[in-house]
């Protein structure tokens, strides 16, 4: 499922968190996920960014990542792991985890500007 053709690619802009409004998802910039062909990636939401290490498989019989991620949240070392799945073209929801820490249900959008270059 690690192929150019991989629906999970690109990124992913956080919709939505059980955990916090909105608002604070975006405080530095709009929540997202990236997902790279290699499994590799970022994710972004209220001051925290991290970089993850991730296994593209299936999830319910539908595209999924696993992920373990590193950062920061402001300026203390951060850490976690979370599970994302495709729900329809353009749509995933997951959950996300904080080492010994929050954790949250989440949904995102395909990117405007990942889907306009999936069409291209």
């Amino acid at each position: 499922m690690n192929s150019p053709s991989n629906p999970l690619l690109g990124t992913w802009r956080i919709t939505w968190m059980e955990t916090w409004e909105q608002d604070d998802v975006d405080l530095m910039g709009p929540g997202h996920f990236r997902f790279d062909r290699d499994g590799t990636g970022e994710l972004r939401f209220i001051a925290v960014v991290g970089f993850l290490d991730g296994r593209f498989g299936k999830r319910d019989g539908k595209p999924s990542i696993e992920f373990s991620w590193e950062g920061h949240d402001e300026n203390d070392p951060a850490s976690g792991r979370g599970w994302a799945v495709l729900e329809g073209e353009n749509k995933i929801k997951g959950h996300l985890f904080m080492h010994q820490g929050d954790e949250s249900a989440f949904t995102a959008k395909r990117s405007k500007a990942a889907a306009k270059r999936k069409n291209a």
